[in-house]
Order: C-alpha cells, then structure tokens, then sequence
C-alpha cells in the first residue's frame, strides 16, 4: 500500500506528506520536526531517547526508503538518495514528549485513525464505516442461513461451527462499533467472582517493576498528589451500603479510565494505566478466555488514547465499550 495523506493542522498552516507503507504512516526527522513545529535536534534527541529508555525497538519502527531528487550541478538529472522514516509509534511516541500546539493536534488526528483500531486491529475507512450498519445485517442473515444450512445437514457440524465461528467473531466486532456510533451499548452478563483486591502498596510495587522496563526514570510513576490513591478507592466505592462498581469487569474498566484520566503521575500515565488493567484483570482471572487474551494489543492501545482524549461526559460509554470487549460471559 502506498498512498499520500495529506495532514493540515486547524488553522490550515501546516502541510505533511504522509507515507502509507505496511499498513502505518512514515515520516523522517524533517518532516517531524515540521510537524511539532520544534528544531530537528529536539527531534533527533526525543527519538534517541525513545530508543535508549527501550520504549520501542529501533528496527522495529524504522525503515529506509529511496528519495529522487534533482541533481544539484547536473541540470535535468536525477539522483537517489536513501532516507529514515520513522512509522507512527515512534511519531506518538515524540509527539507525547513534544509540548507544542500542532502536536496536540496531531494527537488528536492520530487519535481520531487510532479509534479504528478498538476491536479487530485495523483501520476503517470512512467509506467502510458509512457501510457498517448494511454489512452487520448482512453478517446476521449469513449466520441465520449457516444455521439453517447445518440443521438440513448439507454441511458437517464441523464446518457449521468454523464458518459460524468466524462469521459471528467479526459480527461481536460491527455489534459493539454500531451500538457505540448510536450511543445504545449496554453491558450484559457481567460477575465473574473477584478474587484480587488491589491495594495501594502492591500497585505501586507492579509500578516499580514496570519502571525499570521503561529506563529507571525518576519521573517515571512519580506521583504528583495523591489522585492515584483516589483512583484506586474510586473502583471499590460504595453508597447505602452497595458497592458502586459490583462486578469485577466494571472495576477493570474503571480503573484503566481513573488512572489515564486523573494523570497522577509526572510520566507513563498511559503505560501505567494499560499495565494496572491488565495487571489486575490478570490477577482476577479475567485476562485470558479459551487461552486467548480477552482484549488484544491494537485495542487496548486505543483505549488508553480514546479515553485520554475523550470528553468527561463520555466515560459512561467508555467503559461500556472496556466492558463489552473484557466479558468472557
């Protein structure tokens, strides 16, 4: 795949050239620094240190792509020269250390793409989204005549259950993104009996074990107040006696969207966040389902970043959206 996007900052003043290759976005050091609006050496330096605190793996997230240009003492020829891009990780990456105006709203642009991402790990396109609604019931009356074609036994019940397997995995998938575009996402079947509590002490020893994953930075975890502990008492909270939260999975999600938005730490709110709620659906049991992770990487990095830009007002349909895609029942 190889397209060009092209990205304009709100007041239309900034204009970037954006690489499709392997289903990301590439961009090198110039463009970057365009981008944020900071001096390339800023740039060089934040990449640097996104590689040295092992934040991402080098040959990962970087790829070298030829550029034509015209020579330079040559009139009418042509020379090619070989340049870095760096894929959309590594853009995050330097736009959350980067403080500037255009790259919050790079965030916000890279959000927006990223919300595609919530349940089956690629991107929609906006005409594909305009057809969710047609293809969901069209999937349904695929099941329905599966169904009826296995019950006449044209079809071994083998077959049936692998088409039906498939058919209704990407169904659960349309389901969930309808109900949420139409703001109707309700959570059903919920309790699996809770057998961790998490505490305070302990959370901040998982914290301390993720520290030294991330560099050993002093700021890394560093509470800022004592929000984080609010957090923490926020999903075990009661009134008349009845916990607030009853299930297990409405704590989970809770919790992931307490710590991304109390931001109670100087660095790695998000990886702290993401970690606690796995680390505490883990420890409940809860993480895995017929030996497959109940939520998968491409999700739950949407998750963190659509609850660290969304609205107040949106939360109830956040963790409606964290619960639906958690509950095992």
């Amino acid at each position: 795949m190889n397209e060009i996007e092209i990205y304009k900052g709100k007041e239309g003043n900034t204009q970037i050239e954006v690489k499709f290759d392997g289903d990301t976005v590439w961009l090198n050091q110039s463009q970057i620094s365009e981008l944020f609006q900071r001096d390339r050496t800023v740039i060089t330096k934040h990449i640097s240190n996104v590689f040295k605190e092992g934040e991402l793996e080098e040959k990962v997230v970087c790829a070298n792509f030829a550029h034509t240009t015209q020579h330079g003492a040559i009139k009418g020829k042509t020379q090619e020269t070989v340049q870095k891009y760096y894929n959309l990780d590594v853009i995050i990456s330097v736009g959350y250390r980067v403080k500037s105006k255009q790259g919050t709203q790079f965030r916000q642009w890279a959000t927006q793409r990223l919300k595609d991402y919530l349940v089956k790990g690629y991107a929609i396109n906006e005409k594909r989204l305009q057809e969710t609604e047609n293809k969901f019931q069209e999937l349904k009356q695929a099941i329905a005549l599966i169904e009826d074609v296995s019950k006449s036994k044209k079809i071994s019940s083998s077959e049936a259950k692998g088409l039906l397997k498939v058919l209704s995995d990407y169904s659960f998938a349309l389901d969930i993104l309808d109900k949420y575009d139409h703001q109707t996402l309700k959570i059903k079947k919920t309790g699996n009996k809770e057998v961790f509590k998490i505490s305070y002490a302990e959370a901040k020893k998982a914290i301390e074990s993720l520290k030294t994953k991330f560099g050993g930075s002093e700021l890394f975890g560093n509470e800022k107040d004592k929000s984080f502990k609010g957090s923490l008492q926020g999903i075990y909270q009661t009134f008349d006696s009845k916990e607030l939260y009853p299930h297990i999975e409405e704590k989970a999600a809770n919790l992931l969207y307490f710590v991304v938005k109390n931001h109670s730490f100087s660095d790695g709110n998000k990886r702290i966040a993401a970690f606690l709620f796995v680390w505490f659906l883990e420890r409940n049991n809860l993480l895995y389902h017929n030996n497959k992770k109940v939520i998968d990487d491409n999700a739950l990095v949407a998750l963190t970043l659509m609850i660290a830009e969304s609205k107040s007002d949106d939360k109830d349909m956040m963790v409606k959206v964290i619960i639906n895609l958690i509950n095992n029942k």
